[in-house]
């Protein structure tokens, strides 16, 4: 048997060569591209073809102020009694907002992930009265841009744009602790859960349990028992 091997004609295309002229060669896309896809789907400015109009030269005068921020699991983005200093964008990675008592107890408040846009919405939070904490649950890829200056490019731009812009993210919060909420209040505990698998299915896979729990409002034991109720009950 001829066991002659000619790799130009029997190799997948996984085994040739980086300078194989059948490997297409392609540039990666910069990083700032993707900062610049998050500003304009935030601010709903089109980018492609629209490159010289006002909106989009003010999409790239504010990418400017950011910087990219990759950090580990657990790590303090912003801290309680501190001032919030920072706006973030999520590239990848989910965070968690939260408040921590004197005594070591924990609530969890709300999760973000990808694409998500996080700032400080309550003046307050501005201070060193702040009682918000933000902590990365998994490693993060973010960009991060100074408070104040990304408010102030955005007044200086549109005097009525940061009232809309804010209001969104300020509805959003009232509206999810609300619920949040009254479901504490009429909703039974597995009730809460079964809602959470269908609402949050990422976060579910992504988030430590207890933080889970807390976000919930059940002690780890209970969240725990829910959980194995649940991949019991399934077919």
């Amino acid at each position: 048997m001829n066991s002659t091997f000619r790799q130009d004609v029997s190799s997948a295309p996984c085994m040739l060569g980086d300078t194989n002229r059948d490997i297409i060669q392609q540039d990666a896309a910069p990083e700032s591209t993707a900062l610049l896809d998050g500003l304009s789907r935030i601010f709903g400015i089109r980018l492609a073809g629209h490159e010289n109009d006002p909106d989009a030269r003010f999409l790239a005068d504010l990418a400017r102020l950011f910087h990219p921020r990759r950090v580990d699991a657990e790590t303090d983005m912003e801290k309680h009694d501190t001032p919030w200093a920072n706006v973030y964008l999520i590239q990848y990675g989910i965070m968690r907002l939260f408040r921590e008592a004197p005594s070591g107890k924990i609530a969890v408040h709300h999760f973000f992930s990808e694409g998500d846009m996080i700032w400080p919405v309550f003046g307050r939070s501005r201070t060193v009265r702040n009682t918000l904490c933000l902590t990365s649950v998994t490693p993060v890829t973010a960009w991060v841009a100074d408070f104040s200056a990304f408010r102030s490019a955005i007044q200086s731009h549109d005097d009525g744009l940061w009232p809309m812009f804010a209001l969104v993210l300020t509805e959003e919060m009232a509206e999810l602790t609300s619920m949040r909420e009254f479901r504490k209040q009429t909703m039974s505990a597995r009730e809460r859960y079964l809602l959470l698998l269908e609402e949050y299915p990422e976060l579910v896979k992504r988030v430590p349990d207890n933080q889970l729990a807390s976000w919930l409002g059940v002690v780890p034991a209970t969240f725990s028992r829910l959980k194995t109720g649940a991949l019991a009950s399934r077919p």
